[in-house]
C-alpha cells in the first residue's frame, strides 16, 4: 500500500514522538539550536578535562573509534611523520537553550598531509539543493512521507587505502608506551580523504542492499522491487529517504541498521538549514530560522521593513567613490543571503547583483544589502509548497534582461522549472559574453536553460523509473526562438559562440521544445532584473513564493 500521510500519522507520532524531543530534531527546536551560542565550549583539552561532563564525551568518541576498530597502536616509522590529533568541542542544547548533551570529535590535522603521500583523492559527491527539492516535489505530489536518517560517526566507517599514521590523542596515551603512535585502517575525522572513504563504502553496501545510482546525481539511489519504489538521497552522513511503500521503509531502515549504527529521526522536519514542513497540503519548504540568525549576524532584527528586494532600476559601480566598508562583514552578509536563496527564489537576482562588488564594498554596496535585508525582515516565513494537485510535468522559463550591467554591456540570463506547478529549480547567472541584441541575449539564456532541462529531464525519469513527456522551454521572444528552430537564420548568428547552439542540437533531437509566452507570464522575469513593487508581487506570487508562518506538521 501506498505510504500516505493520513494513513500513518498516528503510528508515526507514535513511534517517533519521543525520540525527535529528546534528539532536539523537531523544526521549534532547530530554530532556536541556530540561535543558540557556545560561549562555555572549551578551546583546548586543558580546559577541557576539568569538566566531567566534557571528560565523558571524550571517552565516548573514543569507545566508537575502538568499536569501529579504527587503528593499531604500533611504532612510529622512521620515514613518514605521524600526524597530529585535537580534540573539538559542542555543546548541544534543547529549544529553550537548556544543554542537553555534551559532544567531544577527535579530529586529525588534515593540513599537514601531502598528495601522493598519504592521500591521493579527496573527491565525494552530495546532493544539490535541486536534486532535493526535486525529491520533496515529487513526494509531495505523491502523498509520500520523507524521513530522515543518520549514520553516527560516518567517518570512521571507510576503510582506508594509504598508509595513514597519527599521534596518541592528547590526555590518552598508553601508559609505557607514549613513544608508539596510531596506524589507521579507516578514515578519521579531518583526513582529506575521509569524505571519499566513506561515500565508497556507502556505495558499496547500498548496492548490496539493491541499490541503483542515479547516472544525472551521483548522490542519488533508486530501488524497484515490483511496483514499490523507494529513493534515496545522500548528503555525507545524512539521508533523506522516500519511497510508496512504508513496508519497504521499515525494512530498509533495519537493514542499515544492521549495517551502521544509525539514528531515526522520524519524519524530515529539518535539513541543512531548511525547514520542512509535511502535511496533508503537501511539503513546505522555508529558512525561517536562518532568516532570523542573519537579521541578529546583521544587527538589524529591529530594522524597518521593505516590500522590494531591490529598488527597481538602482544601479551600483565598482569605482564608487564613497567610502569603504569592512569587507569581511560584507562578505559574511551577501555569503548568507545566498544561502537563503535555497528556498527563496524571489532574492535570486537581487543577491546575485550585490555579490558583484565584494572586492572592494563602499558605502552604496551596503546600503543595498541592508535594503534587501529589511525585505528578509517582512517575508520571514516566507517559502514555497509542494502541492498534491497538479499535472506532475515539467516546464521551464527562460528570459534575459538585455544589457543589464552598464560598466560591461553584459545581460543577465534567468531561468525557472517548474514540476507539478512548483519551483524547483532556479537561476540568475550574468552573461559571460556581450550580446548585440536582445534575441542574442535571449538565445544564450535560453541554451543555459536547456542544459537544466536536459539534465533534470534525465534525473527525473531515474528516480520515477518511468518516461517523462519532453521539457517544455517558455521564451518570450519569438525571433529568438526562430533562431533555436530554423536553420535559415544561421546568418544572424555566425558570430555567436558555438556552444550556445547546443539548444538547436536539442530542440532537432526533440529533447527539449521550445514555445512563446508573453512577457506578462514570464515567470522567470523576476531573475533578470529588479522589479517595481506590483510587478514584483505578481511574480512573487507566480513563482510560488507565500507566507507559511502558523502552517504545522502532522508531527509535533
Amino acid at each position: 500500500m501506498p505510504a500516505k500521510l493520513s494513513d500513518f500519522v498516528l503510528d508515526e507520532r507514535v513511534r517517533y514522538g519521543n525520540n525527535r524531543q529528546e534528539d532536539g530534531e523537531d523544526t521549534e527546536q532547530n530554530m532556536n539550536l541556530l540561535l543558540a551560542q557556545d560561549d562555555d565550549v572549551p578551546l583546548s583539552y586543558q580546559e577541557a578535562a576539568k569538566g566531567n561532563e566534557w571528560r565523558k564525551a571524550m571517552d565516548s568518541e573514543l569507545e566508537s573509534i575502538e568499536k569501529n576498530r579504527v587503528w593499531v597502536l604500533t611504532d612510529a616509522p622512521w620515514n613518514q611523520t605521524p600526524i597530529g590529533l585535537k580534540w573539538l568541542y559542542k555543546i548541544k542544547r534543547d529549544a529553550k537553550g537548556k544543554i542537553t548533551r555534551h559532544k567531544a570529535r577527535l579530529v586529525a590535522k588534515g593540513y599537514v598531509q601531502q598528495l601522493g603521500i598519504d592521500f591521493e583523492d579527496t573527491f565525494a559527491p552530495v546532493a544539490r539543493m535541486e536534486t532535493i527539492r526535486l525529491i520533496l516535489a515529487l513526494a509531495g505530489k505523491m502523498g509520500w512521507l520523507v524521513y530522515h536518517l543518520d549514520v553516527k560517526t560516518a567517518f570512521l566507517h571507510g576503510d582506508l587505502k594509504e598508509t595513514v599514521y597519527v599521534k596518541q590523542p592528547e590526555g590518552y596515551e598508553r601508559k609505557g608506551e607514549e613513544h608508539k603512535v596510531y596506524k589507521l585502517t579507516k578514515a578519521l575525522y579531518g583526513l582529506k580523504q575521509a569524505p571519499r572513504c566513506w561515500n565508497i563504502k556507502l556505495n558499496g553496501v547500498l548496492k548490496e542492499l539493491g541499490f541503483k545510482r542515479c547516472a544525472h546525481e551521483q548522490a542519488v539511489y533508486v530501488r524497484v522491487k515490483g511496483i514499490d519504489i523507494l529513493i534515496l538521497c545522500v548528503y555525507v552522513d545524512d539521508l533523506l529517504l522516500t519511497g510508496n511503500n512504508q513496508a519497504e521503509i521499515d525494512v530498509f531502515k533495519e537493514e542499515m541498521t544492521n549495517k551502521f549504527e544509525m539514528t531515526d529521526m522520524g519524519l524530515l522536519c529539518y535539513y541543512l538549514g531548511i525547514e520542512v514542513i509535511q502535511n496533508e497540503e503537501g511539503i513546505l519548504i522555508k529558512q525561517s530560522a536562518y532568516a532570523e540568525k542573519l537579521l541578529e549576524v546583521a544587527g538589524m532584527k529591529g530594522c524597518n521593513e521593505t516590500k522590494v528586494p531591490m529598488e527597481a532600476g538602482l544601479k551600483l559601480h565598482k569605482d564608487d567613490q564613497g567610502n569603504e566598508v569592512d569587507p569581511t562583514h560584507y562578505r559574511r552578509l551577501v555569503g548568507s543571503l545566498r544561502y537563503l536563496t535555497h528556498t527563496r527564489p524571489d532574492i535570486l537576482y537581487a543577491v546575485g547583483y550585490v555579490s558583484r562588488f565584494m572586492q572592494e564594498p563602499k558605502e552604496s554596496h551596503m546600503k543595498a544589502v541592508k535594503h534587501l535585508i529589511r525585505y528578509i525582515k517582512g517575508t520571514t516565513h516566507y517559502g514555497i509548497k509542494y502541492k498534491r494537485t497538479g499535472g506532475g510535468t515539467l516546464i521551464g522559463y527562460s528570459d534575459s534582461n538585455f544589457v543589464t550591467d552598464s560598466e560591461d554591456g553584459r545581460s543577465t540570463s534567468g531561468n525557472v522549472f517548474f514540476y507539478n506547478d512548483c519551483a524547483v529549480s532556479w537561476q540568475s547567472q550574468k552573461q559571460k559574453t556581450v550580446a548585440l541584441s536582445s534575441c542574442e541575449a535571449e538565445f544564450m539564456a535560453a541554451t543555459l536553460a536547456a542544459c537544466q532541462a536536459v539534465w533534470l529531464h534525465g534525473l527525473l525519469e531515474e528516480i520515477t523509473v518511468k518516461q517523462q513527456e519532453i521539457v517544455t522551454i517558455l521564451v518570450d521572444n519569438k525571433s529568438a526562438i526562430q533562431l533555436m528552430k530554423n536553420p535559415v537564420f544561421h546568418g544572424r548568428s555566425k558570430h555567436i559562440s558555438p556552444k550556445y547552439h547546443f539548444i538547436r542540437q536539442c530542440v532537432d533531437k526533440n529533447q527539449v521544445q521550445v514555445d512563446f509566452v508573453s512577457g506578462n507570464m514570464q515567470k522567470a522575469d523576476v531573475l533578470t532584473k529588479a522589479l517595481p513593487l506590483i510587478k514584483f508581487a505578481e511574480m512573487r506570487f507566480m513563482l510560488g513564493v507565500e507566507d507559511l508562518e502558523g502552517l504545522k506538521p502532522y508531527v509535533s
